[in-house]
């Protein structure tokens, strides 16, 4: 009925099919793994160079005159 080749061809078009099914969500996931392990090796490199100050967002705060003992 069907040949070795007939079968190939129709198990490559099903293979191919449900690959575009899962395209986005597999894209998805690879991105999503990519940021965490780019986000580890840096925090991995920022722990070996503990010489190496750290900047925090935040907001600066203007404090009194330390001999008043008031606090702004």
């Amino acid at each position: 009925m069907f040949g070795l080749s007939e079968l190939a061809i129709i198990l490559i078009v099903v293979a191919a099919v449900v690959a575009v099914r899962k395209l986005p969500e597999l894209t998805r996931s690879a991105g999503r793994s990519a940021r965490i392990l780019k986000s580890e090796a840096r925090a991995t490199r920022d722990a070996d160079e503990p010489g190496t100050p750290r900047v925090i967002q935040g907001e600066t705060v203007e404090r009194g005159d330390p001999g008043t003992g008031s606090r702004a």
